[in-house]
């Protein structure tokens, strides 16, 4: 069960807990923000704001819902009551008690914008997505069985990555319960059928350079309506965008940002790819592959309580690297291939990389078991052990 996998954010939680207030785990629905809440403090009392009753309470007598818990409490999906905040407030500042409540939510714009209004210096933040590959196998029994393909196709969401239920079913499920529900409270959109097509288009484009022009050709509606359309789905923790490494080394790089999916088995069900056996052939499999490692990069600064560091670069003349890692003293290149077996032309990037930069270091991570140290300092690294970046 997902309650008995310990989460790589539980020593950051723990550790802010003691410095702070209080603390939003935010994150996308589903990703396990509760569970991780409950694991850690399991004595609160756990209240959700989307239980009508429980809304209801707070909006009527605000005073007495937060005198009743004036010791402590989870308080989930708290982006529905904005209102919260400002009462929150008060509680918090009439003690020095640290980690008091814990909130969370799936809305990352309407909790930062209440949140740096009311709270500012009181709450830390934690950034949670769904599991991580390090966390999916410390299970004992799984339902990964196939490599890679079973990593990209199923996702980290816990119910289904800690289950054997039916990717597909789950996540029709999930799509219907985020444009019907999610998107309604995020944003006023009027025309549903032409955002849920907007979602579809960006799960074809994963992997690739962002073309709202594009986009909004296909999808028949503004530029200004795409880009707005885009900020629901970074802020609810759908697709993020990764942006270009801009030191121009020629003047003609690429400065336009990449587009990815938080979640690969999410991704894959918009594709309509429903098993390992629809991957292995789908001609998205080393697009979807490539966003599954970069996802995994994401969790291991987010698990830390830092940021991303992740860029990619790419010139006008089809040179490109699929990640640039800034650990602050050096950048490095870091390529992606979903082959299981290791050939001269998963270094010709880095090779490129190392000519301009004068940087003698590399990274790539591949569909096979086994690394190895190349003499050319680049380190070929099995997609199982990428949390070792």
């Amino acid at each position: 069960m997902s309650d008995s996998i310990v989460r790589d954010a539980s020593p950051l939680l723990k550790k802010i807990s003691k410095q702070f207030r209080a603390i939003a785990i935010v994150g996308p629905r589903q990703s396990g923000k509760t569970t991780l809440a409950k694991q850690i403090f399991p004595k609160k009392p756990y209240l959700s704001f989307e239980t009508p009753s429980t809304r209801n309470f707070f909006e009527s007598d605000p005073n007495g819902f937060l005198h009743q818990y004036r010791n402590g409490a989870i308080f989930d999906e708290a982006q529905r009551v904005p209102e919260l905040f400002s009462y929150l407030q008060g509680v918090i500042d009439e003690s020095d008690k640290r980690g008091r409540f814990i909130l969370t939510g799936s809305n990352n714009f309407a909790l930062q914008e209440n949140i740096t209004q009311t709270l500012a210096g009181r709450i830390a933040y934690i950034d949670l997505l769904p599991f991580s590959i390090n966390e999916i196998q410390s299970q004992k029994k799984s339902p990964y069985k196939n490599g890679a393909h079973s990593f990209i196709v199923r996702g980290g969401y816990p119910e289904v990555a800690t289950k054997n239920v039916s990717t597909q079913n789950w996540f029709a499920s999930y799509i219907r319960t985020y444009v019907e529900r999610d998107v309604r409270q995020l944003k006023s959109i009027d025309n549903l059928a032409k955002f849920e097509k907007l979602l579809l288009l960006c799960a074809g484009r994963t992997g690739q350079l962002l073309n709202m022009s594009n986009l909004s050709i296909e999808v028949g509606v503004k530029m200004d309506t795409i880009q707005s359309w885009l900020g629901v789905l970074q802020s609810s923790f759908i697709i993020h965008l990764l942006k270009p490494y801009h030191v121009n080394f020629n003047k003609r790089v690429v400065k336009t940002p990449k587009l990815y999916f938080y979640d690969t088995g999410l991704a894959c069900a918009l594709l309509g790819i429903h098993s390992e056996n629809d991957l292995r052939f789908h001609h998205m499999r080393g697009a979807l592959f490539e966003n599954m490692v970069i996802n995994e990069l994401l969790k291991n600064r987010f698990n830390k309580g830092k940021r991303s560091n992740l860029f990619f670069w790419r010139d006008n003349t089809g040179n490109e690297l699929d990640v640039i890692i800034d650990n602050g003293k050096q950048m490095i290149p870091v390529e992606i291939k979903s082959g299981a077996t290791v050939t001269d032309e998963f270094f010709r990037g880095i090779n490129f990389w190392q000519k301009i930069s004068g940087n003698k270091n590399g990274i790539i991570v591949y569909g096979g078991n086994d690394s190895q140290q190349r003499s050319n300092n680049v380190t070929v690294m099995s997609w199982k052990t990428v949390d070792d970046l």
